[in-house]
C-alpha cells in the first residue's frame, strides 16, 4: 500500500469551510478515489499555516517522527483549488518546494467531491 502524506490549507482548516481536517481528502485516500491511484495509507497530515513558511520543515518532522518516508506527497483538493487564490504561494510553486527539498513527487489535489 502507497504511503502518502498530505498538506492542507491551514486557513480553509481554521474558517471551517468544510474542512474539518480534512475527512474527505482522508476518505479519497482509503477508498483510492479522486487524485489516489489506489487506496493508500495516510501517514501524515500537515496543517500549511500562512505564510507557508514551515511547510516544507514541517513535512521533514513528519517523515522523522512517524518514522515513515512518504511515497508521495499530495496537496489536499481545498489548498491546490483555493479561491481566493493563496496570496503567499501557488501550488505550482509549493510543489516545486516540496519536491525539490524532498525528492518525493507531489500531487496537486487529493478529491472531487463537492
Amino acid at each position: 500500500m502507497q504511503k502518502v502524506a498530505i498538506i492542507g490549507c491551514g486557513a480553509y482548516m481554521d474558517s471551517g469551510y468544510g474542512c474539518p481536517g480534512e475527512w474527505r481528502c482522508l476518505k479519497a485516500a482509503a477508498g483510492g478515489e479522486g487524485q489516489f491511484e489506489a487506496p493508500s495509507a495516510v501517514t501524515a497530515f500537515i496543517k500549511c499555516e500562512c505564510p507557508g513558511r514551515t511547510v516544507v520543515p514541517n513535512v521533514g518532522m513528519a517523515a522523522k517522527l512517524s518514522q515513515i518516508k512518504p511515497d508521495v506527497i499530495y496537496l489536499s483538493s481545498c489548498l491546490a483549488n483555493a479561491k481566493p487564490d493563496c496570496p503567499y504561494t501557488s501550488p505550482e510553486q509549493m510543489m516545486a518546494l516540496l519536491e525539490a527539498k524532498t525528492g518525493t513527487k507531489v500531487v496537486a489535489g487529493t478529491h472531487d467531491y463537492q
